[in-house]
Parts: structure tokens; sequence; C-alpha cells
């Protein structure tokens, strides 16, 4: 899918937000069955520690997606080293851990350093949520080794990851840690962005549809609140700056006046 089908789907997404989409006829409902693929959830697996903490996480994330936008997303993740040859193909990747977990090699941190160069996304999740300790520190100094020069800084309101679908005024997830999202800037993107609030244990439901983690203090509100976060970065992975495209300014303006 090129950037202009994108865009054209993400408008659909916006009319039906807005309760202005056109009723589908029965053959473009078979038409939208038929369409392809567009996003793959990566999830980065690395050694030591624990890459997968919420295994089940990522489908209801995928079913929230397709239900709330236009996007085409397969049901299952793709699990992939950094050494993987099809990393490049997808420009999101998910990183997800507990505790500390070993150094990248080398060749590993020259792959990470190009994919987040070249237009790569990293979204990193730290499901233990301790600041210095486990797998934040070990994020963190690996961060760093792949750009040294380079900070993580909080987030403001206003950044394009934080409105690319939603208005996103609260960070959710299991815990609140912190009420916001770090990320490293290049540029004027932000190609990885960490959460330590365990979005993924919010995300995550059991075989019969249950929710496995309950989310504190806020409840279901601090759930919804960490899937449209995770829909708001997929989408920033997508498209970037999208809403620098003047074809979303009426549908932005409308939602704003709201």
């Amino acid at each position: 899918m090129d950037r202009r089908d994108f865009l054209r789907l993400l408008s659909y997404g916006c009319l039906a937000a807005a309760g202005l989409a056109p009723a589908k006829s029965p053959a473009g409902q078979a038409q939208e069955r038929e369409r392809p693929i567009q996003f793959v959830f990566a999830q980065l697996k690395y050694r030591g520690g624990d890459w997968n903490p919420h295994a089940l996480a990522v489908q209801p994330l995928m079913e929230e997606l397709m239900q709330r936008t236009s996007v085409e997303a397969a049901p299952a993740r793709r699990e992939m080293t950094l050494t993987d040859p099809d990393l490049f193909s997808h420009p999101f990747l998910y990183m997800s851990g507990k505790y500390e977990f070993e150094p990248f090699n080398l060749d590993e941190i020259d792959i990470l350093r190009r994919f987040l160069s070249y237009g790569g996304f990293l979204l990193v999740d730290d499901a233990l949520g301790q600041p210095g300790y486990g797998f934040d520190q070990s994020l963190r100094r690996e961060m760093k080794r792949i750009f040294p020069e380079k900070e993580f800084s909080r987030l403001p309101t206003a950044h394009p990851a934080l409105r690319s679908y939603y208005l996103l005024w609260r960070i959710g997830g299991v815990r609140i840690v912190r009420p916001y999202v770090e990320g490293i800037n290049i540029g004027a993107t932000t190609p990885v962005v960490y959460c330590q609030n365990d979005l993924g244990g919010a995300w995550e439901r059991d075989q019969l549809g249950n929710w496995i983690n309950p989310c504190t203090p806020g409840g279901e509100p601090q759930r919804r609140d960490a899937f449209h976060l995770g829909i708001n970065l997929i989408l920033y992975a997508m498209t970037e700056n999208y809403k620098d495209d003047l074809i979303h300014v009426p549908f932005i303006q409308r939602r704003l006046s709201r």
C-alpha cells in the first residue's frame, strides 16, 4: 500500500468517526473483505530477560485497530530478531520486557541504528515499571549505545504521535508509572517512543476474552487510553507527519471543534 492509499483509508476512518461515512453496499463489503493486509505487528526477540511478557496482547490491539480505523491488520504478530532479513519490511517494531537483557552485539547496534534512522519506528514498553532497574536500565543503556548523542525526552501533548488519530490527553497502561511517554528525536521525527506503564498488560485478554490484568488506579478508562495510544503509535509509524497533509485539515478542524 502506498501513502496515497493509506491517506484515503484513514480519511474514511475520520468520516466514520464523525458519522459521515457512506453506507457500504454488499459488493463494497465483499471488496473490503478482500483487501490485502496493510499492517503487521512486528515484535522484537532479544537475548536474556523476558522479551514476551504478554503473549496474548497483540490480537486484542489488532482487533481494536481494525474496528476503529480502516487499516487491515494481520491478526497475529510477527516475531523477529534484529538480524531477520525481513526487518526492514516492517516499519513498526515493538519491544517489551520486564528484566535486564543482554547487550546487543555490534552488528545489531548498527542494524537498529539504520532501521531507526531510515524510517523505522520502535515502540518500547516496560512491563515491569521500575525506573532505573530491570528492563528500563538495559533499554536506556542500549539506546545510548545506538544514539550516543541523543537523550530521551518527554513528548508534549501536541506531538503528532499523540494526535495521529485520537487526541490523547492521558497515557494509559496497567499502571501509571509516568503520566507521559518519552521519545528520541532524529530531526523532525521521533522514531523511538518509550512507555513505562505496561501497555501490553492492558491490551492482553485470555482465550475466553477476559482481561488478564486489572488497570490501576483508573480502571477501564485507563485501559481504553492504552488502546488509544497503541492505535495512535501504529498510525504514526505508518504515516509519520501525515497531519501536515492538507487533505486532513477539514477533519481535524471538525474534531477539534467538538
